[in-house]
C-alpha cells in the first residue's frame, strides 16, 4: 500500500525521485489522481510557499520542490485529461517584449503548476500579440507579465492595451511582477495585481480565480 504522506514529504523536501516513485505506486493501486493532487501535492507546495515567505526556504529549495511536483504531475496529467478534471485556473505567462530575463518568470510558472494551474509559458521577449493569441487559444483567465529591466516595463502597459483592444481584458486578470515593478506602477498601467515574489504571485492568482468564479 502506497504511503501517500511520503508524496507530501517528497514534494515539500524537493525529492523528485521519491515523488515519482510514490505516485507510480499509488496509480498502480488505482489511487484517484485528483485526490493525490488536492490532498498531498498542492498542500505541500502551499507549505513550500509559506516557508519561502518566512525565509526558511530560498530559491534553490523552491525550484527543487517545483521539480518534484512537476515529475509527479507528468504521470497524472493524462489521467486528469481522461477524467475531464478542471485545473485551478488557466494561466498564460511570459517576460514582456525586449526583456530576455526568465529566472523569476520560470519560478512563478513552476509554482503555479504546483498550485494546480494549467500553465502556458510563452518564454521571454514576448510581443503583446503573442499574449493575446495564447489567451484566445488556451481560454486563459489569468495573464502573468514579468519584466526585469526598467526600459521594458512600458511593454506591460502595451500588452494590457492589446488585451483590451482584442476584447479580452474583461475575461482575464493581469498580474505583473519583476524587480523594478512596484504596486503603484501596476495600478497605473491597469493591472489587477502585483506579485512581489513567486509565492505571493501564486496566492494572488488563486484569489483572483476564486473571486471571478464567485462573481459568475
Amino acid at each position: 500500500m502506497a504511503d501517500l504522506q511520503k508524496l507530501y514529504e517528497a514534494v515539500l523536501n524537493g525529492d523528485n525521485k521519491t515523488a515519482v516513485a510514490v505516485t507510480k505506486e499509488a496509480l498502480a493501486e488505482n489511487a484517484d489522481p485528483i485526490e493525490l493532487i488536492q490532498k498531498y501535492m498542492i498542500p505541500a507546495m502551499a507549505e513550500v510557499g509559506k516557508r519561502f515567505e518566512c525565509e526558511e526556504y530560498f530559491v534553490p529549495e523552491l525550484l527543487l520542490s517545483a521539480r518534484a511536483m512537476k515529475g509527479a504531475l507528468e504521470l497524472l496529467r493524462p489521467l486528469l485529461a481522461e477524467k475531464g478534471a478542471e485545473p485551478t485556473g488557466r494561466v498564460v505567462i511570459g517576460t514582456v517584449k525586449g526583456d530576455l530575463h526568465d529566472i523569476g518568470k520560470n519560478l512563478v510558472a513552476s509554482l503555479l503548476e504546483g498550485g494546480g494551474f494549467e500553465v502556458t509559458d510563452l518564454g521571454a521577449d514576448v510581443p503583446p500579440e503573442k499574449f493575446v493569441e495564447a489567451v484566445q487559444l488556451r481560454n486563459a483567465n489569468v495573464v502573468c507579465l514579468s519584466a526585469l529591466l526598467t526600459v521594458t516595463m512600458p511593454a506591460m502597459r502595451t500588452t494590457i492595451e492589446a488585451l483590451k483592444n482584442a476584447g479580452l481584458r474583461d475575461r482575464v486578470k493581469v498580474l505583473v511582477g519583476g524587480a523594478p515593478v512596484t504596486p503603484q506602477f501596476a495600478k497605473e498601467i491597469g493591472a489587477d495585481g502585483y506579485g512581489e515574489n513567486a509565492s505571493v504571485a501564486v496566492n494572488l492568482a488563486r484569489d483572483m480565480v476564486k473571486a471571478s468564479s464567485h462573481a459568475c
